[in-house]
């Protein structure tokens, strides 16, 4: 949620008792620029709901759901999601005396969970908010653009909140999602295919001009994207006609995929003791 700074009372004229808060700095949620940024970047956004649905199937008020539970209830702060109205939060579990009385109903789709022999629909407030993240935020971040390794994951991750099967809750989704040490190469790589084309390694070297634009880029001027390895790298800019050469950086996403500049020629390289350039040889 939102970080909390202050806050304070104060006395008004037309209303008593008034609170005012000092929160962090967010920028407002443009689902359209999202879908044109990086995977990486859309998939850091997904993996932060994640974490604040768990944490709101857990909380230490019980379980909470989000009554409104839109886009513009979150900002994005420092490429991560938070949710920064709460008015329309609830921990009332609704109560039950048979299934037929947890009837769930979406634009979409509607379900039936089963009712507890303590009277209540069980975890109504957690599969309301995962559903909702899946029909706002999952089924169009996810999927788009992502590698190909992780297609097989994220469709059953998608498939479990939009249908609610036996992996549709917030612990399963945090624990899958969440990268670790061991599973970062399955995390970070992309297939990578052998390449005959050869490359000149010119170390501590770059190329300032002859950019070309990609999509999607980290530079708005120019083709800068993640790899994995020089293997990807080679991979990319043989699959791009007007690629003649990259530049190996040694800046990294917050995955740990090393940044690259992608160039249409290498006419004039520079010297710079941080990056390696890789210029394509001809025949």
């Amino acid at each position: 949620c939102f970080q909390l700074y202050g806050y304070c009372y104060q006395d008004s004229n037309d209303i008593p008792d008034t609170l005012t808060t000092i929160t962090e700095l967010g920028s407002p949620l443009e689902m359209i620029q999202l879908l044109q940024t990086s995977w990486e970047d859309r998939f850091r956004i997904c993996l932060s709901l994640v974490r604040l649905l768990h944490y709101l199937a857990h909380s230490p008020l019980g379980s909470v759901t989000l009554l409104d539970f839109r886009p513009r209830q979150f900002v994005i702060v420092d490429g991560e999601l938070k949710v920064t109205d709460l008015d329309d939060a609830s921990i009332e579990e609704s109560s039950c005396t048979s299934n037929s009385d947890c009837f769930m109903e979406f634009p979409a789709r509607n379900f039936t969970l089963p009712c507890s022999v303590e009277g209540r629909c069980q975890s109504m407030n957690e599969k309301r908010n995962l559903y909702n993240a899946y029909r706002f935020f999952f089924t169009y971040l996810l999927p788009h653009s992502a590698p190909s390794s992780l297609r097989p994951l994220l469709d059953k991750i998608v498939n479990a909140t939009g249908n609610h099967n036996k992996h549709g809750n917030a612990k399963y989704l945090a624990l899958e999602l969440s990268p670790s040490p061991s599973a970062n190469s399955e995390f970070t790589q992309k297939c990578v295919k052998s390449a005959n084309t050869q490359y000149r390694r010119v170390p501590e070297a770059f190329i300032p001009d002859e950019n070309y634009r990609c999509w999607p880029s980290y530079h708005h001027k120019g083709c800068l994207l993640s790899v994995f390895d020089v293997n990807e790298a080679i991979e990319i800019c043989d699959s791009y006609t007007q690629c003649k050469a990259f530049v190996l950086t040694n800046q990294t996403t917050w995955t740990g995929r090393q940044l690259v500049f992608f160039k249409m020629a290498s006419n004039h390289i520079v010297p710079d003791p941080d990056k390696i350039t890789y210029v394509k040889v001809t025949d």
